[in-house]
């Protein structure tokens, strides 16, 4: 099985393109933290927010039920999974046996994690994604490489080419505004001829028996008030206690998210809409058996904002796929070996441990301690090559006795002094010589994303 290293190591060949993605993504980091400068009372938010999360996972059975309770008593729909499977057949019941065969979808990262998609298409239901970064790889065939900026590995020539292969643009065609009105056009005809609308959910209210749902595109609005049928499809760990409670995680989402005050579109669906039906697919898959360990259940706060991932240095400069799970980055190198420990093991060393992720969160989790201890727990599973543990194990075997520290610091030194000059410094020039790095670029990415992009994206 190949590993994140090797992953990493074929997206950063392609030296110009990592560095773009490192410094678009930074980008956005920057953004974040000039948003929460701007709230004197960001750290208190933080921590809000983090107990309220520890508050709802030590009464989830409850507040899930209440939410049920509720939900049906304004005339929702609640349906229960179990897992991916479960999901996808409850999902494609309800699509059936109402006949649709034509669906749009708005960004969700559970049906992305649950593979609904192919699943529905395969039995004849045309789902269309309608968030445009989501468009954009859904034409090109390929999943998501970061939960909020799906499209962010791909340059506009290469979505101008795919738009001139799958959408009819003129050849060679590359603006931003020209490409996006082209989308626009496209998701009209979807959004008109769809008979169902599929959504995710950001956060289920159990005092109300609501859900709220937070895009900065409308695309949700038009999936769901067009056509008569409405589901949306949540994780277990989405619910808040209280209405109250709202208002601390959309203060903090799009700040950490994408740098902006608030999401431009966050719709509450209380009740469906008159003369249609809204159903919610409330989905465990695994996250139960996350709520069980102590050490990680902490994860289960994730709002899914992605600021971990635009803070990752190893992220920003190996790309998504390079983690080959739905959930890249810091907060998916803690999720995915719990589900598969052996086909996602390398992923807990795909970090620096330099705690950016820690200090970004808004639900303040500790991813820190989250990656050593799933690496801990990938080394004593045997998960690591026999070289690297005998090396590590010597290693902790001399640094736990000063006698061989010492003796080692000696060997050390007079192996500098007797090798010869040529030996060392020969190997050590050569390593430089590869490591060089390419000469500074004359325009400055901040000039050269202003002049292209209009001075930014918001």
């Amino acid at each position: 099985m190949t590993g994140h290293a090797e992953r990493a190591a074929r997206f950063a060949a392609d030296e110009p393109r990592a560095h773009w993605h490192d410094q678009a993504l930074w980008f956005v980091r920057l953004k974040r933290d000039r948003m929460a400068a701007a709230v004197p009372e960001w750290e208190a938010l933080r921590e809000r927010a983090a107990a309220v999360k520890a508050h709802a996972r030590a009464r989830l059975a409850d507040y899930l039920e209440q939410f049920e309770r509720e939900a049906t008593r304004r005339g929702l729909r609640v349906h229960w999974a179990r897992d991916a499977d479960e999901h996808n057949a409850v999902v494609h019941r309800i699509l059936s046996e109402r006949g649709v065969t034509r669906v749009v979808k708005s960004k969700s990262m559970l049906t992305e994690e649950c593979h609904l998609n192919p699943y529905l298409q395969a039995r004849g239901i045309e789902v269309v994604d309608t968030d445009l970064g989501e468009r954009i790889v859904q034409l090109a065939g390929e999943p998501p490489s970061h939960i909020v900026l799906p499209a962010i590995h791909k340059k506009k020539e290469e979505i101008g080419e795919l738009f001139h292969r799958t959408l009819g643009t003129a050849a060679g065609a590359s603006d931003p505004t020209y490409l996006t009105q082209a989308a626009r056009a496209h998701l009209r005809e979807k959004f008109l001829a769809a008979q169902a609308g599929l959504t995710g959910v950001n956060f289920a209210i159990a005092e109300t028996g609501g859900i709220v749902v937070c895009t900065n595109e409308g695309n949700a609005d038009m999936g769901t008030h067009l056509p008569p049928l409405h589901v949306a499809c949540m994780g277990v760990e989405k619910i808040v206690p209280r209405l109250a409670d709202l208002s601390v995680f959309l203060r903090l989402l799009a700040r950490s998210a994408t740098g902006q005050p608030v999401t431009t579109y966050t719709t509450h669906f209380h009740a469906p809409r008159p003369g249609g039906e809204l159903h919610v697919v409330i989905v465990d898959n695994g996250r139960s058996r996350l709520l069980a360990e102590e050490e990680f259940r902490g994860a289960l706060a994730c709002i899914r904002c992605g600021a971990c991932m635009n803070t990752c240095p190893v992220f920003r400069r190996s790309g998504g796929y390079s983690y080959a799970w739905t959930i890249p980055g810091p907060i998916g190198s803690v999720l995915a070996p719990g589900r598969d420990p052996a086909a996602h093991g390398s992923l807990p060393f795909a970090s620096s441990l330099c705690g950016s992720c820690d200090a970004v969160c808004p639900v303040k989790i500790p991813l820190h301690d989250q990656l050593l201890a799933r690496r801990r727990e990938v080394v004593r599973a045997g998960g690591q090559p026999l070289a690297k543990r005998l090396a590590m194990r010597v290693g902790a075997w001399v640094l736990g006795h000063r006698a061989l520290y010492e003796l080692a610091g000696r060997l050390a030194r007079l192996a500098l002094r007797r090798l010869p000059r040529a030996l060392l410094y020969g190997r050590w020039n050569a390593w430089g010589r590869q490591r060089e790095l390419p000469a500074a670029p004359a325009e400055s990415f901040r000039d050269a994303w202003r002049r292209t992009r209009g001075g930014g994206r918001g």
